[in-house]
């Protein structure tokens, strides 16, 4: 059975399918809405917190300047962790469905 030839409303349907996009949307949502908390504590940090982000670290190194640098490290961490999960859980269960797209009516 080509592309063309696929139900796609059929494979919609699908419980395995419904499964897979709410897990993959619920973990998407979480992840985004930790990124944007993270995000937005920099600009809030140093509007209200302006004397905390001005602490000297290391030479002209200041707090502020080490948390707007993590942010590349936590956006790091943030693929790392939805790459693993898509490897072990969701693209298991996107295989799953694929295998099986034929005979999906």
């Amino acid at each position: 059975m080509s592309k063309r030839e696929m139900n796609w409303a059929a494979i919609d349907a699908d419980p395995r399918f419904q499964a897979l996009h709410a897990k993959k949307t619920r973990f998407l949502w979480s992840l985004m809405i930790i990124s944007m908390i993270y995000y937005f504590l920099l600009p809030f940090g140093t509007a209200y917190f302006g004397d905390l982000f001005k602490i000297q670290v290391w030479g002209p190194i200041n707090v502020g300047l080490v948390f707007a640098l993590s942010q590349f490290i936590v956006a790091w961490a943030i693929a790392w962790i939805y790459a693993r999960r898509a490897n072990s859980e969701f693209d298991a269960m996107a295989q799953d469905i694929i295998n099986d797209a034929h005979n999906i009516k």
